[in-house]
């Protein structure tokens, strides 16, 4: 019964669960307030409906307040997106989709995880570290100029 008034109300942990393309809405949302340049609703769609992008969300009720993608090529992955709500950071949500997404990359037969980060953001940074990923390159000027920071290319092997 506690779970059912949980999830009514939602307070709970959020459901973590494979997104689909009536996520596209939801997740654009969560991007563009997430990002300096959110993607579209109809790019979400068409990252959806793509045989080798992976995604995986947290929603909590109706609401999804997180998620994660990523495009698998072979036995490599590359993580496009995380974002989580601004509410919901903090709290360890980031880390359990990353826990989840990497477990389901490694089951569809990804060996490395790829992704660049920017190097200021010291939070994705530091859960990509914990989670075991390292640095293997860096491209200079990749974000904006009003940033003007480089991109850290981290890879984490999954065997």
């Amino acid at each position: 019964m506690i779970d059912i008034v949980s999830r009514l109300f939602g307070r709970g942990e959020p459901a973590l669960s494979q997104a689909g393309v009536s996520d596209a809405r939801a997740l654009a949302a969560l991007h563009g307030a997430a990002f300096h340049r959110g993607w579209s609703e109809s790019e979400f769609e068409q990252l959806l409906v793509d045989r080798n992008v992976v995604t995986d969300r947290a929603a909590a009720g109706r609401n999804v307040v997180g998620f994660i993608m990523s495009r698998l090529v072979l036995d490599e992955a590359e993580i496009l997106s995380i974002a989580v709500a601004s509410a919901r950071r903090g709290k360890g949500l980031a880390r359990r989709l990353l826990d989840v997404h990497l477990r389901r990359l490694a089951g569809l037969g990804a060996r490395a995880v790829f992704l660049e980060v920017e190097e200021g953001n010291v939070p994705a940074r530091r859960l990509y570290r914990r989670a075991g990923f390292r640095q293997v390159g860096r491209r200079e000027g990749y974000y904006p100029a009003a940033h003007g920071t480089a991109a850290l290319i981290l890879r984490r092997d999954l065997v």
